[in-house]
């Protein structure tokens, strides 16, 4: 491995790095960078992953756990724990900035696997429960957790940061899981440090916010993803109720969630090698092109091959998509110091997409399943 004291990139890097002094040299793969990159892989599954996973709670909680509500109103406890990882992500981002990375990662940790073993308490038919638990303190804990492991790879890598971006019974059920997430949340907090101490020359949030909104290339960056994102959790909320209503039988329904995201998965790490070759905004055209394609055609999907193919193919490019949001901001970040702050800007904007995607397909799905409603909303407002 070569030390990276000159790095070249597209961009010539900023001296005064907040996040990493420039008379720091590293060596970028030794054990501090590889551990810290394992660590965020598995805060971000306990933290993103479970977010986007929940069209495995949308199918069960509409068809036994929740029936007396509608799946418009079940879409909002999903829709909520999004809105808030968002939200929250604004001001994890600042407190990253400021040093407090280590509270934010063991509080938002905790506070996950306290939300997750509430859910595993709430009743049947008992929404307020599972609203207060899943979508508003597990989607609080999850902002709290995933803008800071995703900035404080920056400290670890510069000519590598964009590919490993990239890479990264009901009750009983529910404990099962929490308990493995607090197991995988405790690793990784035992995986991740810092390499740099705090900046204590990090300019006000209000200066750095102003810089965002007076950069029109971030402000455009910004833009772009709003709408590529404002599609991205259709199919995931909704794909294994659809393949429910269409008769494939309750154990491919739970599958076809899983064929998502192993396809999403092998996605993210396909991504992090072609960015090295291919830029990153080419890679997101190409994504955002084949999942408004993939949106259009679950409007007639009825068979169970059909459902495998957009579970592979939807899985794949909404994968890359998503891989390559981190990566792109950080390219349009010209001072690191401010790159928690920056990513948090873009996650506060980009917050509308959970009040206007799934609860709007929700209420054009209706009790009676009318799925090209959903399908047409999303594949038009993604184009």
């Amino acid at each position: 491995m070569e030390h990276e004291q000159s790095i070249p990139c597209d961009r010539e890097l900023s001296t005064d790095k907040g996040s990493l002094p420039a008379t720091m040299s590293f060596q970028e793969g030794d054990f501090l960078s590889v551990s810290a990159a394992i660590g965020a892989f598995l805060v971000q599954i306990c933290s993103y992953g479970y977010t986007t996973s929940f069209g495995v709670y949308q199918a069960y909680y509409t068809q036994y756990y929740l029936t007396n509500q509608s799946p418009s109103a079940i879409s909002w406890i999903g829709s909520t724990n999004a809105f808030l990882f968002d939200t929250v992500g604004l001001i994890s981002g600042r407190l990253y900035d400021l040093g407090y990375f280590y509270h934010l990662l063991i509080g938002g940790s905790v506070l996950q696997a306290f939300s997750l073993f509430m859910l595993s308490l709430a009743k049947p038919g008992q929404y307020y429960q599972v609203f207060l638990a899943q979508g508003v303190c597990s989607g609080c804990a999850s902002g709290l957790i995933f803008v800071p492991t995703m900035a404080v790879l920056s400290q670890h890598f510069k000519k590598h940061l964009a590919p490993v971006m990239t890479l990264l019974g009901f009750s009983n059920g529910v404990r099962a899981s929490a308990g493995f997430i607090s197991g995988l949340l405790f690793l990784g907090c035992l995986l991740m440090r810092t390499r740099s101490p705090p900046s204590h020359s990090a300019t006000s949030f209000i200066s750095a916010a102003t810089r965002c909104v007076h950069d029109s290339a971030y402000l455009l960056g910004v833009a772009g993803l709003f709408f590529y994102m404002l599609w991205y959790y259709y199919p995931l909320f909704y794909l294994q109720l659809d393949s429910q209503s269409h008769g494939t039988g309750e154990t491919f329904s739970f599958y076809s969630l899983v064929i998502m995201n192993a396809s999403s998965f092998m996605a993210q790490f396909t991504s992090g090698m072609l960015v090295k070759k291919v830029r990153e905004d080419t890679l997101l055209i190409i994504a955002g092109t084949g999942c408004t394609g993939l949106l259009f055609s679950m409007a007639w999907i009825k068979t169970l091959p059909g459902f495998v193919a957009i579970g592979v193919l939807y899985g794949f490019f909404s994968g890359s998509a998503l891989a390559l949001w981190g990566p792109i901001l950080a390219l349009l970040t010209p001072d690191y110091s401010e790159l928690g702050v920056r990513m948090g800007v873009a996650s506060a904007i980009m917050v509308i997409r959970h009040v206007i995607g799934s609860p709007i397909s929700g209420v054009l799905l209706t009790s009676n399943y009318i799925w090209w409603r959903g399908a047409v909303f999303t594949g038009v407002s993604g184009n």
